[in-house]
């Protein structure tokens, strides 16, 4: 609807209320509809999901239309990244929010740090996503505002061709509001409790749910050891519970993504049910470590299954676990993603423990010999050694190639002596295409960044607190941080903007006309950063 419009329904809803709504401004009502477009996280949910959808069917038709994301911890942090999407490239398309459970356990936790091993509180999710949407919905509210702001203005000098051009951008305003993918582990229990989880997740605005086939109670980090999976069946009554909340919710077209660990998962915590050769689960069991036994050498407690018609023994550990064979995680990984896909999925996830394009590419072949339009969400995760791994693939290829590596170690590419070479060169500028590459080879449709704000605030706060505390003292943070503000045009640098002070501003004028008590007179220190930068 456009503003005129706005205001004009407000209008006939005031005039309707007769004398005791005289003191209702219509245009006041109208811009506060607009800065309050999602009413609801259900709101947020269902726009989103048609935004995504839509990304994953351009995706189909030409793989360059891949789409991006950064985890963000708090909604600041998503708010800030959006607005400065919005600054640099005009528009937010295809360009998502990632809710990583790792994050949440390492920074959201009222236990304080964790590990992300599914110990926080799991009601922290759908409250980041709430937060995160809030933010969003604030970063709207105030654009809009200071186009309210500056339409009064053009408006009082009769200044009519501006006011046009304003009410223009009013009405083909773009919202900060986003997809935002969102991290429920392993579904924090049973199916059941994933359901009562991914409803709230829903409810807060989620409309991409990822979910892993760890089991829930020994859930690790995808890139630490000691991963366990579980069988299928478990798996997919946990994805069946993610599609029945979305569709209770009215999101009927709510994404899953299924995400598997099996290529660096070498342990079960089950034997799958199997009821006849060649099902899911006798598939499943097809992959452990097993052993052919004779009725003699069956000891007390011992687990057997029947095999091809030999009976086997699973290598059991003293942990109850049992063991699959070594080197059958790629396998394990197609069956899972082809299965998820016809159960249900809409989307994949395969944690590797290296970004290579072959290998994601090379499993990806073979799930679309059965799911042609199998896609992928892929981590670009700070636990892999970005440059170190681009490195050795180019020293590698070098080799293979026959060229001369003579002059370089390649256990030692880490080290700065080589930052200048041309191999470091070559590894640096398929770092830079790898998104679009990965995209075109190896089916991926979404690139994300788990922990890219963690790392941020860190290095951030240390340049900051090394040149502070040290020789250069406030300088430290002027030079290095407000003049970057204000040269960069960084929103923040008129913090107290940022913080709502112009829209609290704008509302008392509402309520209260002339008699409303103002923040931003001419005593305001933020006026000091409305003069010219240049």
């Amino acid at each position: 609807m456009s503003y005129q419009s706005e205001i004009q329904t407000a209008s006939d809803l005031i005039s309707a209320q007769g004398a005791p709504w005289d003191g209702i401004n219509a245009e006041y009502v109208a811009r506060m509809r607009l800065q309050n477009r999602f009413k609801t996280g259900l709101d947020i949910a269902k726009y989103t999901a048609k935004i995504m959808r839509e990304d994953m069917a351009a995706y189909d038709a030409d793989p360059a239309n891949y789409t991006q994301s950064l985890g963000c911890w708090h909604g600041f942090i998503g708010q800030q990244k959006m607005i400065s999407i919005k600054k640099h490239f005009g528009s937010t398309k295809r360009r998502y929010l990632y809710l990583s459970g790792w994050m949440v356990a390492a920074l959201r936790s009222d236990f304080g740090p964790l590990p992300d091993q599914s110990m926080h509180e799991k009601t922290s999710v759908p409250a980041l996503i709430e937060e995160l949407y809030t933010f969003l919905r604030q970063a709207d509210a105030r654009e809009l505002g200071g186009l309210f702001r500056e339409l009064d203005k053009a408006r009082d000098a009769g200044d009519e061709v501006t006011a046009a051009a304003i009410q223009k951008k009013i009405d083909g305003y773009e919202t900060h509001i986003v997809p935002i993918i969102a991290d429920i582990d392993a579904g924090f229990g049973n199916e059941e409790a994933t359901y009562l989880l991914a409803k709230k997740m829903i409810e807060a605005g989620a409309c991409a749910l990822q979910i892993e086939n760890q089991v829930s109670d020994e859930k690790q980090c995808g890139h630490q050891d000691g991963k366990v999976t579980v069988p299928h069946a478990d798996f997919l009554a946990k994805v069946r519970a993610c599609r029945y909340a979305f569709l209770e919710l009215g999101v009927d077209d709510g994404i899953i993504v299924t995400r598997t660990d099996s290529l660096g998962a070498g342990l079960t915590k089950q034997i799958a049910v199997s009821n006849e050769p060649g099902d899911i689960g006798d598939q499943y069991n097809s992959f452990l470590d097993c052993e052919e036994v004779s009725e003699d050498e069956i000891g007390n407690g011992d687990v057997l299954i029947r095999q091809n018609g030999k009976l086997v023994r699973p290598k059991r550990l003293p942990s109850g676990l049992f063991q699959f064979r070594e080197g059958t995680g790629e396998a394990r990984c197609v069956l899972d993603s082809v299965t998820s896909l016809q159960n249900g999925a809409d989307l994949l996830w395969i944690e590797t423990e290296k970004p290579h394009i072959g290998q994601i590419g090379g499993m990806v072949s073979a799930i679309r010999e059965t799911i042609p339009n199998a896609k992928l969400v892929y981590n670009n995760s700070p636990s892999f050694n970005w440059t170190l791994n681009f490195r050795q693939q180019v020293y590698d290829g070098w080799v293979e190639a026959g060229k001369d590596v003579s002059s370089y170690d390649r256990d030692r590419l880490m080290s700065v002596e080589y930052d200048g070479s041309d191999l470091a060169a070559e590894a640096d500028e398929r770092i830079r295409t790898f998104q679009a590459d990965a995209a075109r080879e190896a089916g991926i449709f979404h690139h994300l960044i788990t922990l890219p704000t963690y790392h941020t605030a860190a290095l951030s706060t240390d340049n900051l607190a090394r040149e502070y505390f040290g020789e250069q003292g406030m300088l430290g943070y002027v030079k290095n941080v407000q003049r970057e503000e204000i040269r960069q045009g960084i929103a923040c640098v008129k913090h107290q903007n940022m913080a709502g002070s112009d829209m609290g501003d704008d509302h008392k004028e509402y309520f209260s006309g002339d008699a409303a008590l103002k923040a931003a007179g001419e005593d305001n220190t933020m006026n000091q950063f409305a003069m010219p930068a240049e």
